[in-house]
C-alpha cells in the first residue's frame, strides 16, 4: 500500500477531565469475572510455588521504558554477593501458548506467504515482537499469542499468565512498584481504515474498529487485571514510565499522557500519522515519540503536552519512522527510518537513514546513511542504542550494525551479519555489558568488540529473532523470541571471554 505526502499544518493538546475519560477495568474477556467457566483456557493462571525467594529476587527493580531506559541498553550487573545462579548464569527455554519447534527453520506460514514475508508475519501474529523485560528475579514478557507471562528466572517455570483482552501483544511490559502495564494493539488495517485515510488521513489511522486496543495494568504478584485504558487506534508501541505517568502513543496520531494508578488521562495530543512499534521515551521534561505515514519524531512538554518541535528525516517512507523507537543520551536524540525507495537493475531497494537532533531544540546535528539495499518486507528500521557517547544501530537493509559517534555521526566501523535470511537481518537494539556488544539478530546471537566491531563468538538459539534486545543481568542472557519461547542463556556460551567474577 502506498502513502501521498502528507503536511502537517498543526498539533492539537487537548487537556482531559478524568472523569470523562474514567476506565473500568471490565473487558470483553475478563478472566477475573469469568463465572462461565472458571477453567477457560483465557482464564488468569496463577502459580504461586513458582515465584522467586526473597534472596533470589534480583536485578533491576523497575522497568521504565521499552528496551530497559531512554538509552536502550538492557545490561544490568549484580552485586558480588548475588547468588550464584545468576552471577554464573543459567540456561532455559520457556515454550510460550503456541510454542513454534526452535529447531524449525521454516515459519508457520512459508507455504501460503512465502519465507521471506511469512518470518515477520510471525513475529506480528505469533510470537514474541520485542525482547523482555527483568525485575527482581522475573521474567516478564507479552507475546502475540495474546498472553503475558510472568516465569521465575533461575527456574524457567511459570508463575502467571494473563491474557486481559483478545488482541496482540507487542511491547516490553512495564513493571514499576506493585503493577505491571501491557501495551495491545496488532498491525492491522480494516477496508474502513483504507477509505478514511484517503480521505482524511490526519484522522484515519491503524488498528480503529478492529480490536480492543489500550493499556491493561494488571498485579505484578498474581497477573489478574486491575484496570484498563481504551485508544481507538491500536497501542502496540510499549508506553514510557515517568512522575507516576504512562505515556502512549497510538496508530490513530494521538498521544496520551495517563496515571499509571488507575489509567485516567491527563492530556491528549493528536499530530497525526500511525505509531506502529515506535516506543515513546522520557527525557527530562521531554517526552519523545515518533509517527510514520505522516513522518516525524515530535518533542511534546509532559506537562501539558504542547508539541515543543518536530524534526524530520527527509525521504522517509511508508511505515518506516514509526517503526523506530527514538533513542536519547546526553541531549541529543537519534532515529532511524528506510528510506528513498528506487529500482535498481528492476529490482526494488531503498536506504536507511540515521538522524541526530538537539533534544532541545530540534536542531539537525547529523545524518548518516548506512546504505542502499534491497526492499525489506514491512519497511523496518533498527532500533538504536547509544553508549558512551557511541550510538550502535542496524539496518535490515543491508542487514549490517553500525557505531557512530553520537556528537558527530562519524562511523567507527560497519559489521555485516553472517546468516541475515531472506527478510534481513538487525532490527534489535545491541546491548553493551562488561566491554561487550551482544547482538541478537535471526535465530543467533552474536559477541562483538565495541570498539573495533570484530565477532567474537556466536551462539545458535533458533527460531527468530525479531525487535529483540538481549536483556542481561548478572551472567545470564534473556530473549524473547518470534518462534513463542522465551529464552535463557549464559552470558559466556556467547562470548566465552565472559568472567561472571568480574561482572
Amino acid at each position: 500500500m502506498k502513502f501521498r505526502k502528507i503536511v502537517i499544518l498543526s498539533a492539537v493538546s487537548i487537556l482531559i477531565s478524568g472523569t470523562a475519560w474514567a476506565q473500568t477495568n471490565q473487558v470483553p474477556q475478563d478472566p477475573i469475572n469469568n463465572t462461565l467457566d472458571p477453567q477457560s483456557p483465557f482464564a488468569t493462571l496463577y502459580l504461586p510455588q513458582n515465584a522467586p525467594q526473597a534472596n533470589d529476587q534480583v536485578g533491576p527493580s523497575a522497568w521504565t521504558h521499552a528496551y530497559g531506559n531512554p538509552q536502550h541498553n538492557a545490561g544490568f550487573p549484580v552485586a558480588h554477593n548475588a547468588p550464584r545462579w545468576i552471577r554464573d548464569g543459567v540456561r532455559w527455554n520457556f515454550p510460550e501458548a503456541r510454542a513454534w519447534p526452535l529447531d524449525d527453520n521454516h515459519p508457520y506460514g512459508e507455504k501460503v506467504d512465502g519465507i521471506k514475508e511469512a518470518l515477520p508475519v510471525q513475529t506480528q501474529f505469533y510470537g514474541n515482537a520485542l525482547g523482555v523485560s527483568v525485575v527482581k528475579g522475573v521474567v516478564y514478557a507479552e507475546s502475540d499469542d495474546m498472553f503475558a507471562y510472568a516465569v521465575n528466572a533461575q527456574t524457567g517455570k511459570l508463575i502467571w499468565r494473563s491474557s486481559p483482552v483478545a488482541n496482540t501483544l507487542m511491547g516490553n511490559p512495564l513493571v514499576v512498584g506493585k503493577k505491571v502495564y501491557l501495551s495491545a494493539g496488532s498491525v492491522s488495517f480494516n477496508f474502513a481504515n483504507v477509505m478514511e485515510y484517503s480521505k482524511h488521513p490526519r484522522q484515519a489511522g491503524r488498528g480503529k474498529d478492529i480490536s480492543y486496543n489500550g493499556i491493561f495494568c494488571l498485579d505484578r504478584q498474581d497477573g489478574k487485571l486491575l484496570w484498563s485504558f481504551k485508544t481507538q487506534g491500536d497501542a502496540m508501541p510499549t508506553p514510557a514510565y515517568a512522575d507516576h505517568s504512562l505515556f502512549i502513543s497510538t496508530g490513530d496520531g494521538n498521544i496520551y499522557r495517563i496515571h499509571s494508578t488507575d489509567g485516567k488521562a491527563i492530556w491528549k495530543t493528536h499530530v497525526g500519522g500511525i505509531a506502529n512499534m515506535s516506543s515513546p521515551v522520557v527525557w527530562k521534561n521531554h517526552v519523545y515519540v515518533s509517527m510514520s505515514v505522516i513522518p516525524g519524531l515530535y518533542a511534546l512538554n509532559i506537562n501539558n503536552g504542547k508539541v515543543l518541535w518536530k524534526g524530520e528525516i527527509p525521504g522517509a517512507v511508508n511505515t518506516g519512522m514509526g517503526d523506530v523507537s527514538p533513542v536519547v543520551d546526553n541531549g541529543i536524540v537519534v532515529m532511524d527510518t528506510v528510506a528513498n525507495p528506487k529500482m535498481v537493475d528492476g529490482k526494488p531497494t531503498m536506504e536507511t537513514l540515521v538522524r541526530a537532533f538537539n533534544a532541545n531544540t530540534g536542531q539537525v546535528l547529523w545524518t548518516n546513511n548506512m546504505g542502499r539495499g534491497p526492499k525489506i518486507p514491512a519497511f523496518k528500521g533498527g532500533v538504536p542504542m547509544i553508549h558512551d557517547g557511541m550510538v550502535y544501530v542496524g539496518s535490515p537493509v543491508t542487514s549490517t550494525y553500525e557505531a557512530m559517534n553520537l556528537h558527530t555521526g562519524k562511523v567507527a566501523w560497519t559489521w555485516h551479519v553472517p546468516n541475515p535470511g531472506p527478510a534481513g537481518a538487525g532490527r534489535g537494539a545491541p546491548t553493551y555489558y562488561e566491554n561487550m556488544l551482544y547482538i541478537s539478530t535471526g535465530p543467533d546471537i552474536y559477541a562483538i568488540q565495541p570498539k573495533t566491531g570484530q565477532m567474537v563468538h556466536e551462539y545458535h538459539v533458533g527460531g527468530r529473532f525479531g525487535i529483540v534486545n538481549p536483556t542481561i543481568v548478572g551472567g545470564t542472557m534473556y530473549l524473547g523470541n518470534s518462534w513463542d519461547w522465551i529464552n535463557a542463556v549464559p552470558v559466556k556460551d556467547v562470548n566465552p571471554q565472559f568472567n561472571a567474577n568480574k561482572a
